[in-house]
């Protein structure tokens, strides 16, 4: 569908001098496209002027009419049309935003689609007033850096490309509006925030509060286990129960570890199963296993034969610091954090979960 259209102002503002001028120099038309209608695509027929320049000092001789708020120069689409565009790339991207475009009655390809979104201008954001500051992994145990969040609207707003109390402390000098710094317990977010904001308060962020929380709290029910076991009064049974002798062997993956104990009942899933007449394609489809699955278990006489090599065989970055690590544990330091922080020195490159969950094993051990 084609519209006709003809801008009948007395005259334009010259866009390089801002000279205004009424001599017409010619007019030609132009055709850009508008918004759909119906499903169908509209094109304008839209005759402009060509204005010579009343400044003679002005670089432009000559200069072209442009209607606000519905073309620009070199456009080739209105601005109703192109801002719609550009709120599809916002929201779907190229291939997906040219798709949606298509079926609303304007072809672009997902090039354009993307070019729209480029063109727009940087946001203006404001700045925050409570920032949430955390780590984030370019390479997971190896290269870490700094991200920033502004915790009122939960929106991202800079990353940094280290952990360096310096950086921290150079981007906060920069926002004295910063009344609020939410941070875990890494030092050198305390270190940075203490030196950019001094003005802030610190506080924990709710992630890092229950986690600690679920931490202390599961280091006290380990702590008093034998304690907790007196107070449960024991229920008679039918009968003992008959403790497998594989606990008792060096099995790499004792009781009371989800995935030997998630082993150990699809193992007996299956061997009920087979001893009850099925055919392992029957079992596997029950149990929605592979075959290759269900013959590992079927072939498997007890399910530690599966644990074959889990552990004991797989080596670990954290095997050399081992020794010291148990030599400052019998000293009494149990702070994971500390611990990780001395042997990093010593070339430890791994991550500091995995300290952390050696500790934790050797504490639930100690208090069993």
């Amino acid at each position: 569908m084609r519209v006709d259209a003809e801008c009948t102002a007395n005259g334009a503002a010259c866009p390089a001098c801002g000279v205004w001028s009424n001599r017409v120099h010619g007019s030609y038309l132009r055709f850009p496209a508008d918004l759909p209608s119906a499903g169908r695509s509209v094109v304008l027929q839209l005759r402009v002027r060509r204005f010579a320049c009343r400044n003679s000092g002005c670089t432009r001789r000559t200069f072209v009419e442009q209607i606000p708020g519905l073309t620009r120069r070199h456009g080739q689409r209105t601005e109703p049309l192109r801002a719609t565009l550009a709120a599809v790339g916002l929201a779907l991207a190229g291939r997906a935003g040219a798709r949606l475009s298509s079926a609303l009655g304007v072809c672009v390809s997902r090039s354009t689609v993307l070019r729209l979104v480029d063109a727009l201008p940087e946001p203006e954001v404001p700045a925050p007033r409570v920032v949430g500051v955390d780590e984030y992994a370019t390479r997971k145990g190896r290269h870490y850096g700094t991200v920033l969040v502004d915790v009122e609207t939960r929106r991202p707003v800079d990353l940094l490309p280290d952990q360096e109390a310096s950086s921290l402390a150079a981007w906060l000098a920069d926002r004295p509006s910063v009344e609020v710094v939410c941070r875990d317990r890494a030092p050198f977010f305390a270190e940075g925030a203490t030196a950019g904001a001094p003005q802030a308060v610190q506080v924990a962020d709710r992630w890092h509060l229950w986690h600690n929380l679920s931490e202390a709290t599961e280091r006290s029910v380990a702590q008093h286990r034998r304690c907790l076991r007196a107070l449960v009064p024991t229920v008679p049974g039918p009968g003992p129960k008959a403790v497998p002798a594989a606990d008792s062997s060096g099995s790499p993956w004792p009781r009371g570890h989800r995935f030997a104990d998630r082993t150990r009942a699809r193992h007996a899933a299956v061997h009920a199963l087979l001893t009850a007449g099925h055919s392992r394609r029957s079992v596997q489809r029950q149990l929605g296993m592979t075959y290759r699955t269900v013959k590992q278990f079927a072939d498997a006489a007890t399910p530690e034969e599966l644990f074959t090599g889990q552990w004991q065989n797989r080596p670990s970055v954290l095997d050399d610091y081992k020794p010291y690590l148990d030599d400052r544990w019998s000293e009494g330091c149990t702070n994971a954090w500390k611990l990780w922080e001395e042997i990093v020195p010593l070339g430890y490159k791994g991550s500091y979960q995995r300290v952390r969950a050696y500790l934790h094993d050797k504490r639930t051990h100690r208090s069993r």
